[in-house]
């Protein structure tokens, strides 16, 4: 089906083709490394008041720190990912002239039943929500760059955040936190089954109602359209003056971070933390992406995440099933067994295990398990000569 002309030129800019990007892979492997770690951290959601057998003196401060480099910019990375990922599928099928919006619909359809099964076992999974804000990105993509430019900078300010603040009003969280501890609860004394069934009742909801509380409603949606549109631009290519905007970035961001990591937030807290975090999930971006075409031995040690990043689906849905195995009531209980610092050994643990998985699995396999069947119920019905 031939795409109207008026819509290739704000979809299919530059008609280069869309090479494989293999630091956007290394940055993926990083956010789901990332994201095992600190899901360790939370003992995959389980905030329990019981005293830990096994702590140290320092878990505070490893907290802390991981907070700190973690908490809300891996995702964030991820969602960025994502919607590269997105751009790079459309413009390819819009460079041979085909329409891409309802078949990747029928993906996002896709993705949310990979959710079902991943929150199932664990009750923070991103993976529905994710879904669903990428429904978003069909209309989004047909609009010139300047439009998509101001509504990137519109959410990036975290538009619900600062409405709030001008107005006075304020969000009842009240429904978040009674399902929250409803569900720790039965992390910490429920069958599997009795886990399941709650997170499957309550999980989209849950995740829904953490990302208005955590200022990420807007922000996930604002990364999702800047993946896109730094696809469409090309800048993960070193290219042009690529290096050198990312150089920019780097330099601006991490200015903004020094700023603000010196100011008291107080009342500002709900409106500056993820504005905070957006601008330290740009400065590792800048970093990584700025000196993965910079050093050759930055390039070579970051291949290795290559593998786990090209397998981020499997890996996501994997650490869910091992990490609630580890930690909750009907697994191994480590929730009330380990503190942090031993969280974060296991979180290592569970990352070098993956990866070791990866480096067998892509032996004999060009994609990963669940990026294998994603794909193929993708584009059911289509011949590979049609890809």
């Amino acid at each position: 089906m031939v795409v109207p002309s008026f819509l290739q030129a704000y979809v299919n800019r530059s008609g280069l083709p869309n090479t494989r990007i293999d630091v956007a892979d290394a940055l993926r492997g990083i956010a789901v490394a990332g994201i095992i770690l600190y899901h360790s951290v939370e003992h995959f959601d389980i905030f329990t008041k019981e005293p830990i057998v096994f702590t140290l003196p320092c878990d505070q401060l490893v907290g802390d720190v991981l907070a700190w480099m973690l908490s809300g910019k891996m995702y964030g990375v991820f969602a960025m990912l994502f919607g590269l990922s997105f751009f790079i599928m459309n413009d390819n099928q819009q460079q041979k002239h085909r329409k891409f919006s309802g078949r990747f619909a029928w993906r996002m359809c896709l993705l949310f039943v990979f959710g079902l099964v991943n929150v199932a076992f664990y009750d923070g999974d991103i993976l529905m929500l994710y879904a669903v804000y990428g429904l978003l990105l069909i209309p989004i993509s047909y609009l010139p760059s300047q439009v998509v430019w101001c509504l990137i900078a519109l959410l990036a300010i975290q538009p619900v955040e600062l409405f709030c603040l001008l107005s006075g009003t304020s969000i009842d969280h009240t429904t978040l936190f009674e399902i929250y501890n409803r569900t720790i609860s039965l992390h910490e004394n429920g069958t599997f089954m009795e886990n399941a069934i709650n997170n499957l009742r309550y999980g989209f909801e849950l995740n829904l109602q953490f990302n208005v509380f955590s200022g990420r409603l807007t922000q996930l949606l604002c990364l999702f359209i800047l993946g896109m549109q730094l696809g469409r631009h090309r800048f993960f290519y070193n290219e042009g003056r690529n290096l050198k905007i990312w150089h920019g970035i780097l330099g601006v961001s991490t200015l903004v971070v020094i700023v603000l990591s010196m100011v008291d937030f107080g009342d500002l807290s709900l409106w500056l933390t993820p504005v905070y975090n957006f601008f330290i999930l740009i400065m590792i971006t800048s970093v990584v992406v700025s000196a993965w075409y910079a050093f050759d031995s930055v390039r070579s040690m970051l291949r290795h995440l290559c593998f786990f990043g090209r397998m981020s689906l499997t890996n996501y849905l994997l650490q869910s099933i091992i990490g609630s195995f580890i930690f909750c009531g009907y697994g191994l209980a480590c929730y009330r067994l380990v503190g942090i610092t031993y969280a974060v050994l296991i979180g290592f643990a569970m990352v070098l295990f993956q990866y070791a998985f990866c480096r067998y699995w892509f032996k004999s396999h060009a994609r990963g398990p669940l990026e294998g069947i994603w794909r193929k119920l993708t584009w059911i019905n289509m011949s590979n000569h049609d890809l």
